[in-house]
């Protein structure tokens, strides 16, 4: 069973469960996911739950990014997401891990780390989901 960390935006809670949903449904052992905190709870519980989240990254075998439509932006990814991504790019690079790494979609030239996002594409440090699938079928 192969395991999984799913990344993207807490706010959508629906995509979340969706693709909780597959890849349970798929056979994989899922480390962590975005959880929405609390607003309360925000400042007590986010050091934690960052901690949490990093440590998962370094022990998945797969990453996947749930770069989903958000605020009508095709393929967001936001500040918290591109640090995930970036991490395990190097993870990859720099400790020889060989987690492979997915995105859901190509981000919009919208999204601020566009330039980053193609190029790691380009490199085949990451890739898109999608054209995984349509490998495999």
């Amino acid at each position: 069973m192969a395991k999984v960390v799913i990344s993207g935006s807490s706010k959508l809670q629906d995509k979340v469960s969706y693709w909780l949903n597959y890849f349970k449904n798929n056979n994989y052992e899922i480390l962590d996911y975005p959880k929405l905190i609390e607003q309360e709870n925000y400042i007590k519980e986010l050091p934690k739950d960052y901690k949490e989240f990093y440590t998962a990254l370094e022990n998945t075998e797969v990453y996947f990014l749930m770069n989903e439509e958000k605020n009508g932006i095709k393929g967001y990814i936001g500040a918290s997401s591109i640090a995930e991504l970036t991490y395990v790019v190097i993870l990859n690079l720099i400790h020889n891990k060989n987690i492979k790494i997915y995105i859901l979609n190509m981000p919009s030239e919208e999204v601020s780390s566009y330039d980053e996002v193609k190029f790691w594409l380009d490199m085949g440090w990451i890739q898109i989901f999608d054209e995984v699938g349509k490998k495999d079928e």
